[in-house]
């Protein structure tokens, strides 16, 4: 990660790497305004191929998920982007959901509350499996982060540029991941208060349905094959969780910091 960017107030330097993976590392900044995070889209080729279309695709994605979600409660606020990769959104004091952790009362009932508002905006979060995904803020109340691969379809006329997916695959992929996104707050509401829910609560938790079985059946393989690749190139089975040698040509050695773009 760079050691410090510029924003719109001022310097902010780097603190801490949260995590970095194939597709892109995310970074705590301290600055004028306090902490924020830049998530930072892969720059750096692969066996020779050029990978930074793939890192503005992916920023570009989860931007228009962030502006389209920008004034709900338990999304962090977005900041705008830096660089040709890059965006800014506040940085938010908690922690992951752990496992079997104790939460407050309203906890679950807010996190449900947060996806309806997400699937009402056409947003499936598409990424709830993880439970890392989930924070619990310093004041107990749920946030969620990481919308890189959440799936926003707005309906037709309000979608600018040429849609490459069918209108109709479009949304019954809208549907589908909605679905899959109950299924898993309700897994994670069973496993952390189950007092709370009702029979058929209960056992909706335990129905994964097709779509998200289909998911499990793709992905696994997906994954090991993944890790055995990273294990073969780098000698690591997972991606590294603090600085390394992928984006550090990110750092202060050949990189300007670079003022932010506000959208």
């Amino acid at each position: 990660m760079p050691a410090r960017i510029i924003l719109s107030d001022g310097e902010y330097r780097h603190l801490r790497t949260y995590k970095h993976d194939f597709f892109a590392a995310t970074g705590l900044y301290a600055g004028p305004s306090g902490k924020v995070i830049l998530k930072l889209g892969r720059l750096v080729g692969l066996l020779g191929l050029p990978m930074s279309w793939l890192g503005r695709y992916l920023a570009d994605r989860e931007c228009a998920v962030y502006r389209s979600v920008a004034d709900v409660p338990g999304v962090p606020r977005y900041l705008g982007r830096w660089g040709e990769t890059g965006f800014v959104h506040q940085f938010v004091e908690g922690h992951p959901l752990q496992r079997n952790e104790s939460v407050v009362d309203e906890f679950f009932p807010e996190l449900d509350r947060l996806l309806g508002e997400l699937h009402t905006r056409n947003v499936a979060y598409a990424d709830l499996e993880k439970r890392e995904n989930i924070l619990v803020g310093d004041d107990g109340r749920p946030w969620l982060i990481d919308f890189q691969i959440s799936w926003h379809w707005p309906p037709s006329g309000r979608q600018g540029g040429q849609r490459v997916v069918p209108d109709e695959l479009g949304k019954f992929i809208l549907l589908r991941l909605r679905q899959a996104d109950r299924y898993h707050l309700l897994k994670h509401w069973r496993r952390h208060r189950a007092d709370q829910l009702t029979v058929a609560q209960l056992e909706a938790s335990y129905r994964r349905g097709f779509f998200v079985e289909l998911h499990r059946r793709v992905t696994r393989p997906l994954t090991l094959l993944r890790r055995a690749a990273l294990k073969k190139l780098t000698g690591r089975s997972r991606s590294a969780k603090q600085d390394g040698p992928e984006f550090l040509e990110s750092s202060d050695a050949g990189f300007t910091p670079q003022a932010s773009k506000q959208d």
